[in-house]
Parts: C-alpha cells; structure tokens; sequence
C-alpha cells in the first residue's frame, strides 16, 4: 500500500499503512499562490477520503511555502540542513510518530596481536586517553562508522568483528537522547597516522593490560574492554529473507 501513488492537482501522493498521504516532494509548485491553492484543495479532497495525516516536505529554496503550510494547520515534525517536514493532523486520534529524539555515536576497541589498545586523546577532552569513535552519520551503517572513524581519528584501517555493549545517556547534544553503540574490530594496518588533526592530539598502542591497570582509565571503558577480551557480543549475519530488501541493512546476533 505504501507505494501506492496518485495525482491530486500537482501534487503527486503515497498512501501509507496507517491510511496517511505524503506528498512526493519534487512535485511541489514554484510560487506562493500555486502551493496555497494546490495545497487547500489536496486538504479537503484528503478530508472527503477520510485520511488521517497529510505529510509534506519543504525544500529550503521555498521557504516561503512554510508559513502557508502553518496558516492550514501544519506543524513541524523533522528537518535537515535543507528541508522541514511537516505534518498535519486531519482527525484528532490520528497518531503521529516521534520525531527524532536521539543521536547516534560509536566507539571502538581495537587489540592487535600484541595484546596492544588502540587509544586516542582529543584536544578538548581532559580525561585521558579513551576510544576512538564519534557520530554515526545520517544513513551510515553501524559497521562503515567503525571504519571510519578509526581511520580518521588514528590512520589505521580496521574491520568490524562485534557489536559489545550499548550506552543510553540523556541528556546529551541539543537535549536529545545519546545512543552510544561499542564495537570492536580487527586491525588491518599499524602504523598510527592521524588525519583528523582538529580533533584529536594523539593516538598509540598501549599495552591493554596496562591501560586496565591505570586508575586514571574510567571503569566503563575498562568494563567495554574486558568484555571485548572475552570475546563477547553481537556478530553480523545475513539472512536470505532480507536479501531482496530495497534498503541499507544490519543485523546482529549472539555469538554462539
């Protein structure tokens, strides 16, 4: 049903499960009075069809359209650098998803073959050395941040092996939620080369049994590594039912 599509004056729409439309955003008119009069029509004709939602995206180069939208009875829900989705309610009981509430982070346990941590000191941090990590970026996988932020933080190239413990913390950035998911992943290179030189003012190996030791080490990282000796935690795994999926995807599952 979701990719159902019909035309009603220009807009373009998809009905979704829940009996809401949204409003294909490359169908959206140039002027002010062309949105206005395309828009009221599009609200009664989703009123006589007993719709519950209408969805609509707003490009930041017609800005303009947002206030029209809000006259009608549209409320912000999400936006991007270059865009506000709004929504309105056409039936009171109508439920409307949460916005986004949290921010996504990782960091990384990587221990070579001699027993050695790969460590990082930021430039604004006063606690020492930690884990690399940082943002996951908007439509990144779990396993491509990993890379990636070890790679720009120390220079070195890893592989993700496991998914070995979550954080939840709030608040955090902008009053949102912080999911904080911990990896480990195997060292494809050694030598350290740092290229994110804004962030970060250093990066080494350390003897992991050493770094366990430092009471200056916070008891959760040292807990985080512990459980990446032991080998703990949640492995990738493809399953044939999902192979079709038009969509990015990972799955996690116990190791056995």
């Amino acid at each position: 049903m979701s990719d159902y599509i019909e035309t009603i004056g220009c807009f373009d729409i998809v009905l979704d499960p829940y009996n809401g439309i949204t409003v294909e955003k490359n169908t959206m008119p140039n002027s002010n009075m062309g949105f206005e009069k395309n828009l009221l029509h599009l609200i009664n004709y989703c009123l006589k069809k007993q719709r519950r939602l209408i969805w609509i995206t707003i490009d930041i180069t017609k800005s303009s359209f947002i206030p029209i939208a809000v006259k009608h009875g549209f409320e912000f829900h999400t936006c991007e650098h270059d865009y506000v989705f709004m929504v309105k309610q056409l039936v009171k009981d109508a439920i409307i998803p949460t916005a986004v509430n949290h921010t996504l982070g990782v960091g990384v346990v990587v221990i070579n073959e001699n027993e050695e941590l790969l460590v990082i000191k930021e430039k604004i941090s006063k606690i020492g050395y930690k884990l690399p990590g940082g943002h996951i970026d908007n439509g990144e996988l779990i396993s491509s941040a990993v890379a990636r932020e070890t790679y720009e933080e120390t220079g070195i190239k890893v592989e993700f092996e496991s998914i070995i413990s979550l954080g939840h913390f709030y608040p955090h950035q902008f009053e949102q939620s912080n999911l904080y998911i911990l990896c480990s992943a195997k060292a494809l290179s050694y030598n350290i080369n740092i290229n994110d030189t804004d962030e970060i003012e250093d990066a080494k190996w350390i003897n992991v049994y050493e770094y366990l030791c430092d009471e200056n080490v916070l008891e959760y990282n040292k807990v985080i590594i512990n459980a990446a000796l032991n080998k703990n935690g949640f492995i990738s795994k493809n399953l044939e039912s999902f192979k079709n999926i038009p969509k990015d995807y990972e799955l996690f599952f116990p190791k056995k």
